[in-house]
């Protein structure tokens, strides 16, 4: 008896089943095993080759990912009194049900050769619907046989001529005659058991009818019905259903069965050929460009994408997405029968037999396609359309992303995506840091021994500019698990792309919920409302003047950051963490002006002295989506892996696999829901670029940016890290230029219409703006204010020729807190690096994307945003009158405004009205600068502040300041040109690097 079937029946006192070794199974489980189930003469099914069956399917199981003990449990023994063959079936049948659930799991795409072609103790039927007959046809060779089959849920049209059940008998005859030979010592089968399976062929030929031969030498068949009969008795049958012949015959592949890929569509064996890429020149002879092969494949169509599988190891080899571009032709080939299948990443040509398969394919394919969204070009140019009634949930501050984030991955089952600008792994997403198991790296590896394939893009940073150090990022990952997959991109020789960047930041969480906002999980972005200064024990508010003491047990204090030893990296053990009451640990406590982040690989060393300098608070803000949303950010990803895997030679293997988008049909069903979140409609938006292999470029940002600007009737607040605009040559979005129009209708209408824009009040570079260290700060601010109010095609500017008030329609402001550190008042700007834009309390845009050429043109930096749009209304105020507003939407601004001016603690100040004179008059903040040089800035920098020279005096008039607002210094360093020199490294990079 078998050794797995054996232990199966005899572990009856709770031990953990063994049957997931593989030193325990003789050999590998074939699943076209033609004798995988066997029958008695009575039609009862051998428990023991049935038990063996599901033991090896169990060790499938394991190797997809999950752990022995959930299917071990599955095999428990409830009780010794039982007979042998009760306790075989009945685990058997616990075992053949968490067997079916892993079969369905979306998760096995990455394991096809340990998936059956079809699915579990679930039948098979079909039926004939249309006979199509030539009609100069002389006999019945060339009639049209179609059949509707029928597989569980699944439904698909098969079209057959009777030729091809001749080929599948025949197939099925010489399986039967290789019976013999096969190896019976597993299955103890005798010669009478056999002998009753090969006597149980159905024949082709109609009982009572007798075999013509027509004029071309075919065999004819003048009982079509019979055909429908023959192959139903087929599909009963066992041993005919375990035959790869059989599958081909129904157009069915291992991948035809997983209901997360919506439809089993259509299937087949084709000839392909090999590249057709659109990359650059400098990879079109690498890539199949200019030599090709003719290559057998399997081509599955899905309702949203195509793809290839190689039939002999059972890998996907090519996936092609329906996009605007998408489009099937007929083409010339060697035998004048064949399609060509373009979209914007490939053209694709495939050989066809005949005419009729020509035609038949093309036609299917295009049905099939049309059906999509993605072929459609959407709203604002954009590639998905906008999917109403989403669960989404809005973010401000990196501690309530951070945390549902951690949650949401703790729950992943099947993938993960993340692509960002920079990550960190050891980044801890929950605070303060207690223990490793809230480690991003942590909950990354734990996942991928559960089986979840994570799979992350990186920007792969020019180092002469940048010292994120991405290779140390994938280094750190990849080792943690074969699992983890990593790519970073572009390459920039073979690309050519030296300037721009991947700048988007994105987590997708088995393409059911997605993360999407300005948070890169790296060093430095968590933050919460309280916008600390620092850091060293105390958890007391910030802009409070309580002051904090050194924890002498904490290794950050202890830790010199002047300390340059090889090993003064502090080693944060699980003792040390369980009595840690920091937030940040290491570099994540930083002022990047004062030192920026340096030799990230010691993330746990320190950057900066926490006892002297305060960190600066880090403002921003993100989105989850759920559902269709979902699945859109999670397509953008694949779209980027499945174009970056072919950058370069060494991703173009199967251990950097193919991805493939789950279907819109099944999105409604999610496995997992973020805390908080409400329905809205959400588009999901991007910058998308054609330095990426041949792209169509994508600015749906920006569009939706102006679309939102133009139609606001009440207010636009923006948030921004960056705010150059106004196109003049140099500059080439447009969004300011909307913003002036807007504002200018406003006063033609004599309406009250309010602008707030949020910017940092310092551009985030390390370096002394008056020396040479602070070029590229200067270079920032130079395009900030050519467009604010320097210059004619500023806003100001052209604001003041037509309007006198200018002042009560736009302000511009910052931010900024206080504390006290070592017995001295301190106090830093809070960096803003939302992307931000509210408007009128009904919509609004929350992603990656920047007010500046880099981010909204399209054809520079890659970035993706999200559009939500409330679609219930609740009553409020607007301009003093009752006014209906979007709830999602008119939560997140009076969240950002009882912040930044410090409502919850000044009942005097309402933001119910956001344009309402009173407050406005709260939130303007008139200009009052008086440094206008260097020289003028020296001299400021000289005089010593009133929290030195009467520190009472300054912590008594503190007491009078709410909120985290200032005015933007309109007038700062007016009087100086704030170019960098052209012999400097910043002089030389092209305005476009900045712009």
């Amino acid at each position: 008896m078998d050794k797995i079937a054996t232990e199966l029946a005899l572990k009856t006192t709770g031990h953990q089943l063994s049957v997931f070794s593989s030193s325990d199974v003789p050999g590998s489980f074939k699943h076209e095993d033609p004798l995988s189930t066997t029958c008695t003469p009575a039609g009862n099914c051998d428990p023991v080759r049935e038990a063996g069956s599901s033991a090896n399917s169990a060790m499938a199981i394991q190797e997809d990912g999950i752990k022995p003990a959930a299917a071990s449990s599955a095999a428990q023994s409830q009780g010794g009194g039982k007979g042998f063959w009760d306790i075989i079936i009945k685990k058997k049948d616990e075992i053949d049900a968490l067997i079916l659930e892993n079969q369905q799991s979306f998760r096995s795409i990455h394991h096809l050769k340990n998936r059956p072609f079809i699915m579990l103790n679930t039948p098979i039927t079909c039926e004939m619907t249309n006979v199509e007959k030539k009609p100069d046809a002389l006999d019945d060779e060339d009639t049209l046989y179609t059949f509707d089959i029928t597989h569980g849920q699944f439904h698909w049209t098969v079209k057959k001529k009777y030729k091809h059940f001749q080929e599948l008998q025949r197939d099925l005859h010489f399986h039967r005659l290789l019976l013999p030979f096969q190896r019976f010592d597993r299955f103890n089968m005798n010669v009478q058991r056999r002998r009753s399976i090969l006597e149980e062929m159905p024949s082709l030929q109609a009982p009572g009818k007798t075999k013509r031969i027509s004029m071309r030498g075919a065999p004819e068949c003048h009982d079509s019905k019979h055909l429908e009969e023959y192959l139903n008795c087929v599909l009963k049958k066992t041993f005919c259903k375990k035959t790869s012949c059989l599958m081909e015959f129904l157009c069915v592949s291992r991948l035809s069965f997983i209901p997360d890929l919506g439809p089993k569509g259509l299937e087949g064996p084709v000839i392909k050929r090999s590249g057709g890429y659109h990359t650059s020149n400098l990879q079109c002879i690498s890539n199949n460009t200019c030599c090709f092969l003719w290559l057998h494949r399997w081509m599955v169509v899905k309702d949203s994408f195509l793809m290839f599988i190689n039939r002999d190891n059972s890998t996907i080899n090519g996936v092609m997405l329906f996009d605007q571009e998408f489009k099937v032709d007929p083409v010339d080939t060697n035998n004048h029968h064949g399609i060509c299948i373009k979209n914007t990443a490939r053209s694709l040509v495939i050989q066809c037999s005949s005419d009729e398969q020509k035609d038949w394919w093309s036609q299917e394919i295009n049905k099939m396609a049309e059906a999509c969204d993605f072929l459609k070009e959407q709203r604002f140019g954009g590639f998905a359309p906008p999917r109403a009634n989403t669960l989404t949930k809005w973010y401000v501050n990196g501690s309530g992303y951070f945390a549902d984030l951690a949650d949401a991955l703790e729950n992943a089952k099947e993938e993960i995506f993340i692509t960002d600008w920079w990550l960190s792994p050891k980044v801890f997403l929950k605070r303060p840091a207690n223990k490793k198991e809230w480690r991003l790296d942590k909950i990354l590896q734990k996942k991928a021994e559960e089986g979840v394939k994570v799979f992350v893009l990186l920007y792969r940073e020019v180092t002469y500019a940048l010292s994120i150090n991405s290779d140390y990022s994938k280094r750190a990952l990849r080792k943690k698990h074969r699992n983890i997959k990593v790519i970073r991109h572009p390459d920039h020789i073979l690309s050519g792309v030296v300037f721009w960047a991947h700048h988007e930041k994105m987590v997708a969480i088995d393409q059911s919920v997605a993360f999407v906002g300005g948070i890169d999980l790296t060093l430095g972005r968590w933050d919460d409302n309280e916008y600390r200064l620092t850091d060293l024990g105390s958890t007391e508010e910030s802009n409070g003047v309580t002051e904090e003491q050194p924890d002498k047990g904490c290794l950050c204090c202890q830790t010199d950051a002047s300390d340059t030893r090889p090993n003064s990296q502090p080693k944060w053990s699980s003792k040390h963490l369980a009595d840690n009451t920091k937030l940040w640990l290491g570099k994540d406590y930083n002022n990047f002006v004062e030192k920026d982040w340096f030799k990230p690989d010691k993330p746990f060393e320190e950057n900066v002295d926490r006892t002297k300098v305060p960190r600066i608070p880090w403002r921003d803000l993100s989105a989850a989506v759920h559902g269709r949303a979902a699945r859109d950010v999670a397509r953008h990803f694949i779209q980027r892996w499945n174009l970056n895997k072919l950058s370069k030679r060494k991703y173009r293997n199967d251990s950097f696999p193919y991805l493939v988008p789950k279907s819109n049909s099944t999105a409604d069903s999610l496995p997992y829901t973020v805390t908080g979140s409400s329905k809205a409609k959400v588009q999901v938006l991007r910058s998308f670029s054609d330095w990426l292999p041949k792209m169509k470029v994508e600015l749906s940002i920006k569009e939706a940016y102006i679309d939102t600007i133009e139609k606001s009737e009440h207010y636009i607040y923006i948030e921004n890290q960056f705010f150059i605009t106004c196109a003049d040559g140099v500059i080439e979005n447009e969004i300011g230029d909307v913003i002036v129009k807007r504002i200018l209708r406003a006063h033609r209408e004599q309406k009250k219409f309010r602008v707030f824009v949020v910017i940092p009040l310092s551009p985030g570079f390390e370096g002394d703006i008056k020396t040479a260290s602070g070029n590229a700060a200067r270079t920032i601010l130079h395009y900030t204010y050519r467009t604010i109010n320097r210059g004619k095609a500023s806003i100001l500017s052209r604001l003041s020729e037509q309007i006198e008030n200018w002042t009560e329609y736009i302000t511009f402001c910052g931010l900024r807190t206080h504390s006290k550190l070592s017995g001295k008042l301190v106090t830093e700007q809070i960096y803003v690096h939302s992307k931000t834009l509210i408007a009128d309390d009904r919509r609004y845009i929350i992603g990656s994307a920047n007010i500046n050429d880099r981010s909204m043109l399209g054809n520079r930096d890659t970035e993706l945003a999200v559009l939500v749009e409330d679609e219930e209304r609740v009553p409020s105020v607007m301009g003093g009158q009752e006014y209906e507003a979007g709830p999602l939407t008119l939560a997140l601004r009076k969240e950002c405004f009882s912040v930044l001016l410090g409502a919850n603690d000044e009942p005097r100040i309402d933001i119910d009205d956001p344009i309402s004179d009173a407050f406005f008059g709260v939130f303007k903040c008139p200009p009052c600068d008086n440094v206008h040089n260097m020289q003028q800035l020296r001299e400021y920098n000289d005089e010593k502040p009133l929290s030195e020279t009467d520190s009472e005096q300054a912590e008594e008039e503190l007491k009078a300041v709410r909120g985290l607002l200032v005015h933007f210094p309109l007038n700062y360093l007016c009087e100086e040109n704030l170019l960098p020199p052209l012999i400097c490294k910043e002089g030389m990079a092209p305005s476009t690097v900045w712009t």
